[in-house]
């Protein structure tokens, strides 16, 4: 077995998606209880070797497609530098380590990472050919992250972290759609059969909408009585100076660079979005903190 290929095939970059299931103990101020941290990295581990085997399985299924990619053509399954024998033992191996390592921590959350994996199974066997479903069906998964972290960490989920967090989401899935019909327009490909159901003028349009209720409800959230009587500070909206920054940014790299096929390439490669981010981060730190 290529042991270079079969890492690959894991999607090691994407773990940082996983990073959500930190954000209700952070924003619930409880970063600091060393025990609460360790059940929520624990839960990191599990939900990315899950996610590991929901990736497997997606490439299986899109194997003939990811040929005609000029760039997922190099993927594992698509070159045949992993067989499917090979990639289903390994699907198995991670589904079941995952599983099992979240049972130790809590029921509730080992249930939310299994309905997180059906949902998956049925995205890449159904749910991605049906137009706008696609895209919230892994808005909902981002969601559901979420709620594994308030789970284990007993924290209650403000609707502020919910509501952003799935229209975040949203932004970033209609940002790879609308690189998959500029590689449409540019190839002559069609990446996916769902991008039949949009228009770039459609995709553009709703970008734009998300793009400013997103906005709009950090701007609304960081004012809110809520959050200065939480955090003991006038000062949070300020973060959302970076908030807007960040969205302006990808908003660009889709629309100007026409390169949003990729978040997370974007997230590792892009200085700009990088320093944001971290600009954000201090500044909750310094000011929850």
């Amino acid at each position: 077995m290529n042991i270079l290929a079969a890492i690959k095939l894991l999607r090691l970059e994407q773990y940082v998606k996983n990073l959500f299931i930190f954000l209700p103990i952070f924003f619930g101020l409880k970063i600091s209880n060393l025990a609460l941290v360790v059940d929520v990295s624990i839960a990191f581990i599990a939900f990315s070797l899950t996610s590991s085997a929901v990736y497997i399985f997606n490439d299986y299924f899109d194997v003939e497609d990811d040929k005609l990619h000029p760039k997922k053509k190099n993927r594992p399954l698509a070159s045949g530098a992993i067989s499917n024998n090979i990639a289903f033992i390994l699907m198995g191996i991670l589904a079941i380590v995952g599983i099992t390592l979240m049972s130790y921590l809590s029921f509730t959350a080992t249930g939310i990472l299994l309905v997180y994996l059906v949902l998956n199974i049925a995205y890449s066997v159904k749910l991605k050919h049906i137009v706008i479903v696609d895209i919230f069906t892994i808005s909902i998964g981002f969601v559901l992250r979420l709620v594994v972290g308030s789970t284990l960490t007993n924290t209650p989920l403000s609707m502020w972290i919910v509501i952003m967090t799935f229209l975040l989401t949203t932004l970033i899935a209609l940002g790879k759609r609308h690189n998959d019909i500029i590689l449409l327009n540019q190839t002559g490909y069609r990446m996916r059969k769902v991008i039949d159901g949009y228009s770039q003028q459609f995709i553009e349009i709703s970008m734009i909408v998300i793009g400013s209720i997103t906005l709009l409800a950090y701007i609304i959230f960081s004012s809110s009585y809520q959050a200065i009587e939480n955090s003991q500070s006038e000062y949070l909206y300020l973060t959302s100076l970076f908030v807007i920054i960040g969205v302006l940014r990808y908003l660009y790299i889709t629309f100007v660079r026409e390169d949003s096929g990729s978040p997370t390439k974007i997230l590792f490669t892009d200085i700009f979005i990088q320093l944001t981010i971290l600009g954000w981060i201090i500044s909750l730190v310094w000011i929850l903190y």
